[in-house]
């Protein structure tokens, strides 16, 4: 997929003006590419238009207008679009109480590596998580992930005839998978493969 470039991006004050509309466009663009896996993660699966919106926000947060900041931030998130052989996801780990929160993090330390997918009939593939910067220390890791899932072409291949996808955590404190992602989702994740 192609990378974002400041060409692609609204100046602040037409984002100002568009927002609200754009917003809600990402809103149900991002409802086929979030999936809950068990009770306490979230998945949500990158693209184009969702890191878009991501840099428009701090654009916006930050009001950063200036050529160079622009490009620190596209430099900063244009890793996270899908190159066509994989997908890219964000890791959301939650829990609502603080105390409970500190308690997980740290029993969860490594789960960010034991995210895996797998395309119905072939080998699990496990994620390649955090390539910008280590998110876990020696207490807890972080409630923030950054995952790769290289995928073969024989199981792009074989997703495009059809095959399911399943998706899981194999983790010693948190094991759940899903034996099929829904179909809107496995539209949206094979869109991602072109």
């Amino acid at each position: 997929m192609n990378k974002l470039s400041a060409s692609d991006l609204f100046s602040l004050e037409r984002y100002a003006r568009e927002r609200g509309a754009f917003r809600a466009k990402v809103l149900e663009h991002k409802r086929a590419r979030q999936l809950a896996v068990g009770p306490n993660t979230t998945w949500l699966f990158e693209d184009r238009l969702t890191v878009q919106y991501q840099v428009q926000e701090m654009l916006r947060a930050e009001r950063i207008f200036e050529p160079e900041g622009v490009a620190d931030e596209l430099a900063s998130y244009n890793p996270l679009i899908p190159d066509g052989q994989n997908w890219k996801v964000t890791l959301l780990i939650e829990f609502p109480d603080e105390t409970e929160r500190r308690r997980e993090l740290s029993q969860l330390k490594g789960i960010e590596d034991r995210c895996w997918v797998q395309v119905v009939g072939h080998e699990r593939v496990f994620a390649i998580a955090d390539e910008d910067l280590e998110r876990e220390n020696d207490e807890k890791t972080s409630s923030v992930h950054f995952l790769r899932f290289e995928l073969t072409q024989g199981m792009i291949a074989t997703l495009r005839g059809g095959a399911p996808i399943a998706a899981g955590v194999d983790h010693d404190h948190y094991r759940h998978a899903i034996a099929a992602v829904s179909a809107a989702t496995r539209l949206a994740l094979i869109a991602d493969l072109s």
